[in-house]
């Protein structure tokens, strides 16, 4: 083997994906979706070559996933990503023997691409890097007449694996103060193992005009409505009584220089207490949320829960404990913690394309795989005029999303539903 492919040959995971493959499995599958929808029927021979370029670009993702005695760990994959037609719901768990042990997934439909990902691999934002890659890629093989020099050159990479979690990390950061339990949505669950996927395709230009009313970001104003729909419906119909506590991943790299293709994310948690603030309208609603931000988006606050979470990962009597009687510690405390969150609700932003490229491209998707504990999960990323935010759930009812949907249209947004048919809306 190359000096190269020697360097790739094993690796360590970084701090926060050592806790998935030992927390993962069928029913918290930690996976995440992105799927681009283009204008033409999509050619399964050119997706597969398109993806073995990516990886040309982006050989840190020629992984497969191996067990040590105490950690997992990366190994180089040899064998060719397999490619093959949608058939089933979106952010299922991916079986490593079915899936040439690649920890990505990449399926087709009619005129869409999807890419599964497990958080082990990677986080939404390196995710959304490699995925446009292949989109690249591909539109430049079905379009070679139009993309000639752009299928000689290569496009410049500046990506490491460090972990940038202990390059960071404040040793003497003292952590955040433990929290109330969340309120948890109830209801029904959906048969057989289904995900319901509803997307609500939003007009940006009006979305921005209506949070600018209320001195709101676009992730502000879109939290507040996910509270208020969860407040109308859910919450008011089951007599809640703890906590709305809604869980925004932040991308790190904002806050500290890293150019990492592994995981570098941390979270922020709005805690709405909906009887102690009275938040019973919308307008209280947004400017609880406002502040909750400001307060917690601090890069000291940013700071200690990242360090509290990288001190769980480097705790010495949970480095000695055998891979193999980590797993069910790992597993129940990953459920406990899930206990504090109502939902998470992710926004990785525009998705960035070059010019001549996009009138290829019809608009991209964010899907978070939902689980027994949060039984819904949001997201949401824009493209030119349209921020596209996904509902996905296993609740056989869609109360939250109408609501969501109706309260934006009340406010004169144009939004438009699409759905993958497992619940009328």
């Amino acid at each position: 083997m190359n000096d190269k492919k020697e360097k790739l040959y094993w690796r360590r995971l970084d701090n926060s994906a050592k806790i998935f493959p030992i927390s993962g499995g069928k029913k918290y599958s930690t996976v995440f979706r992105l799927s681009a929808v283009l204008k033409e029927k999509i050619d399964k021979k050119m997706l597969e070559i398109a993806v073995e370029k990516a990886l040309e670009q982006y050989e840190f993702f020629k992984v497969r996933l191996r067990n040590g005695f105490f950690w997992n760990y990366l190994e180089y994959n040899p064998k060719k990503p397999i490619i093959e037609e949608e058939k089933e719901y979106p952010c299922k768990y991916i079986d490593p023997k079915e899936n040439n042990n690649y920890l990505f997934k990449v399926t087709y439909f009619d005129e869409k691409i999807n890419i599964d990902i497990f958080h082990s691999l990677t986080d939404g934002n390196s995710g959304t890097m490699f995925f446009r890659e292949i989109i690249y890629n591909y539109i430049e093989l079905t379009h070679k007449e139009e993309f000639q020099e752009e299928l000689r050159i290569k496009r410049k990479m500046d990506l490491s694996t460090e972990d940038s979690y202990i390059k960071n990390y404040n040793k003497k950061a003292k952590g955040n103060n433990a929290s109330k339990k969340a309120y948890k949505l109830a209801g029904r669950k959906i048969k057989l193992g289904a995900i319901s996927a509803i997307h609500e395709m939003i007009d940006l230009n009006e979305l921005k005009q209506e949070a600018k009313k209320y001195e709101a970001t676009i992730t502000q104003y879109l939290t507040a409505v996910l509270i208020y729909a969860i407040y109308k419906t859910n919450y008011l119909k089951s007599k809640g009584k703890k906590p709305i506590k809604v869980c925004i991943p932040v991308n790190l790299k904002k806050y500290f220089p890293s150019n990492t293709v592994s995981n570098f994310f941390s979270y922020i948690t709005v805690e709405a207490e909906m009887k102690k603030e009275k938040l019973d309208t919308f307008e209280k609603i947004v400017e609880f949320v406002k502040k909750d931000f400001a307060k917690k988006l601090e890069p000291e606050e940013i700071q200690k829960t990242m360090s509290g979470n990288v001190k769980l990962g480097t705790n010495p009597l949970i480095k000695i404990i055998p891979l193999v009687l980590k797993k069910p510690i790992v597993r129940l405390s990953y459920i406990e913690i899930r206990k504090y969150t109502t939902t998470t609700f992710s926004n990785i932003g525009r998705i960035g394309i070059i010019g001549k490229y996009q009138k290829y491209i019809d608009n991209f998707l964010m899907l978070i795989a939902p689980e027994p504990v949060e039984k819904i999960k949001c997201s949401a990323c824009s493209f030119e005029n349209k921020i596209v935010f996904t509902f996905t759930s296993i609740l056989d009812n869609c109360e939250i999303e109408k609501q969501f949907c109706h309260f934006l249209r009340e406010k004169n947004i144009h939004v438009k539903i699409e759905s993958n048919g497992i619940l009328d809306i």
